[in-house]
């Protein structure tokens, strides 16, 4: 796609040239990023109509734009993206609009750091818009429009380099416009078609408590994504502080997560009517309000929350106890974590991960139906073989990080995709990717097929490494990857999909598995015990030994797999949990699969509503990792397990509801804009 407006930017950067920060992870590289940091710039033009009907615009920006027309939030955007394969969004923007004067104006906003959130700190900067009427193009980009660059708000980042702190100075409220420069060398390339902006939308808050005059705590009732918005009138230089939590303890918001974020926002007062309009967005249920203004007016509090459309399709019945509060915090995670893309998690890192979205990429689509997000989500991490084919973890952002196992799970989300939508043209354009990763493996097998080497990637297994039932991992960040268990396993697995899906395109398959999976056996198998084990030393046997060659359907006879992994039980992370659940359906233990989702033990989501959660963590609990994030919707895994294996085998027990309609609105919900 051609837009017919022109890229434009600011003076800071027309002189910048944009620069490399592609790499593999591990490789020595020199990174000269962008050293303009937190760049907001108001781009504006005002224009006539002599009618609003029928009018839409095409928009991008680099990093991240919200839209207003007329004064009014619009929408907000794009998805992330590679430049070489970027995003933009269509809207209708009639309702907006009024016969006679009209401004739009863009906010857009440029990180310009490594981080998981954006791709960012390569000196691009900018926007880009058509404004269509009745399909004729009415003005797009060029010199006639005017910028601002904005020095009121400063932010505060966490060591993973995303905001966790906005902080605004209304007093400085003069704003000296420029002239928007096109600019002749922008290299970025449009994909074909739009991506959807999310939704916006105002939440009642379950609870405003008036702690002392000036003070106030808010309990949200439910974990959101999101800000506080509220209008204020106090003296010129008074202070308004607002504090975010996902816990809270005396009325007080914990805003010192223990996932690595500081939730503290600092505003200072013009001495006119302010209204709180944050640009960056939490995850939070606890607010703190506090300021020496004693008229704060509660009735203006808003929550403006913002996630992905959540057009929900299935909902649960099951008086089986704790199943259908499990099932709830799943699907609330999976609501609030997928915004533009499917994030591990809307906190700490608010990127799109491999693994995590094998999980949540499954469990959403099963909610929702929403087969667009899943097949995009596909194509982002396909992006990334361009720089290396074996794929990238993180995808699509400037933050390179290469993890083995996590690549070789990709053929299995296509494949879920496929089984899910019947599209087997997806499968076609993605299967050369597939063949790019699994070649990428190939060059390190040993003579046997078994692969060890200098990947240039690291081994996860599991996180964290308390997780791993004591799996021997050595090296686990430097590289070279020894010949054990688990990443073997899914090279095998990797392969029998990757064959599976050469047949539904047409193709012959391209791998001999019976070599590989006699190898693997040789290999890992401890025929006195009845198990595999980590290692070729056969000294120890973890339960992520067992459970991933029992999910691909690598088994000698005779094994005593399906009992050890019931006496293991969930002696995992929650995100592996997926493969351990999903053996023993193989195995054809489905009292099993559904005893061990809802155990009471310290490892289960049981344990997580003990712990009061809204949403599903990043761990089984609160403290058992060192900087847990409390919505993590990698633990979605019981909506899967229900749907493909429970539900159709204990239909006197569970039962999946289609619901017919969608309201559209959650927990007190009202659109914004």
């Amino acid at each position: 796609m051609k837009f017919h407006g022109k890229w434009i930017t600011t003076r800071d950067f027309i002189s910048e040239r944009p620069v490399n920060v592609f790499h593999r992870e591990l490789e020595s590289f020199d990174l000269k990023n962008c050293g303009i940091r937190n760049y907001y710039t108001l781009f504006r033009r005002k224009f006539v109509l002599d009618s609003p009907e029928n009018t839409t615009i095409r928009i991008s920006a680099d990093d991240y734009y919200k839209l207003y027309i007329n004064g009014v939030f619009a929408c907000q955007g794009p998805a992330q993206a590679y430049f070489f394969s970027y995003n933009y969004n269509e809207t209708d923007i009639s309702r907006f609009l009024r016969i006679g004067e009209n401004e739009i104006s863009v906010l857009v906003f440029c990180q310009g750091g490594i981080s998981r959130e954006w791709c960012s700190g390569d000196n691009r900067q900018g926007m880009i818009a058509d404004i269509f009427q009745d399909g004729n193009l009415l003005l797009g980009t060029d010199s006639t429009w005017q910028y601002a660059v904005l020095h009121n708000r400063t932010n505060q980042e966490n060591s993973y380099g995303t905001v966790t702190s906005e902080n605004i100075d209304f007093r400085d409220k003069i704003i000296t416009f420029d002239t928007a420069i096109e600019d002749p060398h922008d290299d970025h390339i449009f994909k074909d078609t739009p991506v959807d902006t999310v939704e916006v939308y105002e939440l009642k808050p379950q609870l405003i408590k008036k702690l002392r005059a000036g003070e106030y705590f808010i309990d949200v009732g439910t974990e959101v994504s999101g800000s506080l918005s509220l209008t204020v009138h106090g003296k010129r230089g008074q202070k308004l502080t607002v504090a975010y939590g996902e816990e809270a303890e005396n009325d007080r918001a914990k805003f010192d997560l223990r996932c690595n974020c500081r939730y503290l926002d600092e505003h200072i007062l013009s001495g006119d009517t302010d209204t709180l309009d944050y640009f960056n967005y939490k995850a939070f249920r606890y607010i703190n309000i506090s300021t020496d203004i004693d008229n704060l007016n509660p009735d203006s509090f808003r929550i403006v929350a913002r996630d992905h459309r959540f057009n929900e399709k299935i909902a649960l019945e099951s008086d089986i106890e704790h199943l259908s509060d499990i099932w709830q915090i799943c699907r609330n995670a999976l609501k609030i974590g997928t915004q533009e893309g499917f994030l591990d998690c809307p906190t700490r890192e608010k990127g799109q991960y491999l693994g995590d979205f094998t999980v949540s990429g499954l469990a959403y689509l099963y909610l929702t139906g929403d087969a667009k997000i899943y097949r995009k989500t596909l194509f982002d991490f396909a992006d990334s073989a361009r720089i290396c084919p074996g794929l990238l973890a993180v995808a699509p952002s400037s933050y390179m990080q290469e993890i083995a196992d996590f690549s070789l799970q990709y053929p299995l989300q296509i494949l879920n995709y496929y089984k899910y939508t019947g599209d087997s043209e997806t499968v076609c354009q993605l299967f050369p990717t597939v063949c790019g990763v699994l070649d990428f493996f190939h060059q390190f097998e040993r003579p046997d097929g078994l692969i060890e080497g200098e990947m240039g990637k690291w081994n996860i297994v599991d996180w964290s490494p308390n997780f791993r039932d004591g799996y021997n991992l050595p090296n686990e960040r430097e590289g070279f990857i020894p010949c054990h268990n688990v990443i073997n396993a899914f090279y095998i697995g990797a392969m029998q999909i990757e064959n599976e899906l050469a047949g539904i395109i047409g193709e012959p398959p391209r791998h001999n598995i019976d070599g590989y999976k006699s190898a693997y056996i040789n290999a890992f198998y401890n025929h006195e015990t009845g198990l595999f084990c980590d290692l070729e030393d056969r000294a120890h046997s973890a339960l992520h030994s067992n459970a991933i060659p029992a999910f691909f359907g690598i088994l000698p006879d005779g094994n005593r797999i399906a009992d050890f992994i019931k006496e293991k039980g969930l002696s995992c992370g929650v995100q592996f949990s997926y493969f351990v659940l999903k053996a023993l359906a193989n195995l054809g233990e489905y009292e099993a699969e559904l005893e061990l989702l809802t155990n009471e033990t310290y490892h289960s989501w049981v344990n997580m509503l003990r712990e009061g959660a809204t949403t599903c963590f990043e761990a089984w609990g609160r403290d058992q990792k060192w900087n847990t994030s409390l919505c993590h919707p990698w633990a979605s895994v019981p909506i899967i397990a229900i749907v493909e294996d429970l539900a159709p085998r204990f239909t006197d027990k569970i039962h999946i509801k289609p619901l017919d309609s969608y309201s559209g609105l959650w927990y007190n919900e009202t659109a914004v804009g």
